[in-house]
């Protein structure tokens, strides 16, 4: 009697413990889900040192006034090709007075400005419009340049956006922008051999928050040795030795003696 009693307080426990684990996942499940909500970045900085980090395919909001320097840093590895996008929601048309010019620009680790391939980092806005959208894409990563080249290279990287050639009686004027970094994988065509000992991230700061550790990818910096191009070598190499070994299979003939004419 008193093992049955037993038994039964056991499956009393196992099945209060079940009904606290059923209730439990879905509360998890949607902290995880606010968290990761809550997680899109709604400011940015106003320099480098003060950069709101991003990732890569996170949408990032900021509420500014016009005439502020915006800006983001997010991470870019060896072999992947950038692309910043930008869209500002300007303020009411009755508030403004003349057309005004948005820009993007994007600096690396060493805060050297770089080259947009593609895109419209640049455009100007008549004083109805109700809002301007930017882009500019990056030259593919590399794993190693010289120091003298100015070649995009693995590390942090800053999106700044600003307005510029605006009236004096529009500065200040509220505004919303919108940003987004994408980033594509451009294969062992763009791979170099040699590597970075470190990638270029800022070092440690007194500011709110460190770009260094927020802005570095989430499977970790690529070491840079190690390309598709790998691939490419080593079917090069298996084809070589086929081609030889068939043309010597061509080329040596038979294998048997030549006949001796009779009589001779």
């Amino acid at each position: 009697m008193a093992r049955s009693t037993r038994t039964t307080r056991g499956w009393g426990r196992a099945a209060l413990l079940g009904a606290a684990a059923l209730l439990a996942f879905p509360g998890a499940a949607a902290a995880d889900g606010d968290e990761k909500s809550a997680g899109a970045p709604t400011e940015a900085g106003t320099s480098f040192r003060t950069a709101t980090p991003i990732r890569p395919g996170q949408e990032a909001t900021a509420e500014a006034s016009t005439g502020d320097y915006l800006y983001w840093a997010f991470p870019v590895d060896t072999g992947q090709r950038a692309t910043v996008h930008a869209t500002v929601r300007l303020p009411d048309t009755a508030a403004r007075h003349a057309a005004s010019t948005w820009q993007v620009d994007v600096y690396d680790g060493l805060r050297r400005r770089q080259a947009c391939r593609l895109g419209t980092p640049k455009r100007t806005v008549a004083p109805d419009a109700g809002s301007v959208s930017l882009s500019c894409t990056l030259r593919t990563v590399r794993a190693w340049s010289e120091q003298w080249a100015n070649d995009p290279l693995p590390g942090t990287y800053y999106l700044r956006l600003t307005v510029t050639g605006l009236k004096a009686d529009d500065l200040g004027l509220p505004v919303r922008a919108e940003t987004k970094v994408t980033t594509t994988d451009a294969g062992g065509a763009q791979a170099v051999d040699g590597s970075l000992a470190e990638p270029l991230v800022p070092g440690a700061g007194s500011d709110r928050q460190r770009p260094a550790a927020a802005t570095e990818p989430e499977d970790g910096w690529a070491s840079g040795w190690w390309s598709s191009r790998w691939i490419w070598t080593a079917a090069g190499g298996v084809l070589a030795a086929l081609a030889g070994v068939g043309g010597y299979a061509l080329t040596r003939g038979s294998g048997r003696p030549a006949r001796v004419p009779q009589g001779l």
